[in-house]
């Protein structure tokens, strides 16, 4: 895969991630399959936490009463107590990139959905991220992007934070990647990114380079498209 087919990679990486989380917890089934119900309020069990009321959420996110009861269920059957760590978070990713390490970048991405940054991801969490990623426009998407890469969310995505996002999916990845990745690849790519997003050549990409310029690469703006409608 070549620097432009990571750097589209590495954007469209969030999204194909997500879908595998998704899948592990049971939310990609059909809504036809959950049954409906009159409650006005999602259903709570005895956990840790109890996520805000539904209709706050509903107002917070773009989706529907009946998915969030449906979301709402496959987060709970999977995480009973009501709270994701970072430890089970590793460990769902690992089950899917099983050749490679993704340890790493799914500390980078459990620090994306930890938004209160207490160590520990709520269904509030998830379900504000997954609407704008499945729901959200462009903007919001790359927005959430930008907030991945800016490790230290300092409103700043610098080359040293590039280089250990890109480190991170290549360790993800795998040796077993055709063809062979070189140990310069991703040092490559960041170089690339930098030349194309650093638009004022100060060693660092705002959140309006980083938009301006995804903007107009249709291929991102794509990537952007693909998973609108999965729930």
């Amino acid at each position: 895969m070549g620097i432009q087919g990571m750097e589209l990679f590495a954007i469209g990486v969030v999204l194909i991630l997500f879908m595998a989380v998704l899948k592990q917890f049971g939310i990609l089934e059909p809504m036809s399959s959950f049954e409906d119900s009159s409650d006005s309020d999602l259903e709570l069990s005895t956990v840790r936490h109890q996520p805000e009321g539904l209709d706050q959420l509903q107002a917070q996110t773009k989706f529907t009463r009946k998915e969030l009861q449906s979301l709402y269920r496959g987060f709970k059957n999977e995480c009973p107590s009501g709270l994701v760590d970072e430890e089970t978070f590793k460990s769902i990713y690992s089950q899917f990139f099983p050749q490679g390490d993704a340890t790493t970048y799914a500390h980078f991405l459990f620090n994306a959905f930890d938004l209160d940054r207490n160590g520990s991801i709520r269904f509030e969490d998830f379900v504000i991220g997954l609407s704008v990623l499945l729901r959200g426009s462009v903007t919001e998407k790359l927005n959430w992007a930008f907030n991945l890469y800016d490790i230290n969310k300092d409103g700043y995505i610098t080359k040293e934070e590039m280089l250990a996002i890109m480190k991170s999916i290549y360790d993800m990845m795998g040796r077993y990647t055709y063809p062979c990745v070189r140990d310069e690849a991703p040092s490559e790519h960041v170089d690339k990114f930098f030349q194309k997003m650093d638009r004022n050549r100060d060693g660092v990409v705002t959140i309006e380079e980083f938009i301006e310029t995804c903007q107009k690469d249709e291929n991102i703006m794509n990537s952007m498209q693909l998973f609108e409608n999965v729930i």
